[in-house]
């Protein structure tokens, strides 16, 4: 699999959910792509370290950039930071991006599917 439909990105909003996902993903070999359904909007959740994975330099670079230009920055100036500019953290071993609603998060998860869950982006941690 080298992409996730919106309609197929796994959403969780307790705890208990989230281990089982964890679980079930560890135990297919297959990296956590997943939105979570916070207090006050939604974070799109990828996560590889389990596998002994993380994404290219080039790769990493690449998610970021789709993720800034999907996201026009709301005061139409500069962020000031990579983390703004993206809206959470998106790392080569995981991320945390957040979305205001949920359809937006499983947007946002499928877009990024294409780096997550293609071996073509991804090589051994360090």
């Amino acid at each position: 699999m080298d992409h996730l439909a919106p309609s197929n990105v796994p959403v969780y909003s307790t705890r208990s959910e989230a281990t089982a996902l964890w679980s079930r993903c560890a135990d297919r070999g297959q990296p956590v792509l997943a939105v979570r359904d916070a207090r006050r909007g939604f974070i799109v959740h990828y996560d590889l370290q389990h596998l002994g994975k993380q994404l290219k330099p080039r790769s990493v670079q690449r998610l970021r950039e789709r993720i800034r230009n999907r996201r026009p920055y709301p005061t139409e100036t500069d962020p000031v930071s990579e983390a703004e500019a993206v809206g959470g953290e998106a790392g080569a071993i995981s991320g945390e991006l957040h979305a205001p609603t949920e359809r937006d998060a499983r947007q946002l998860a499928s877009h990024l599917s294409v780096f997550v869950l293609d071996d073509r982006h991804l090589r051994d941690a360090a």
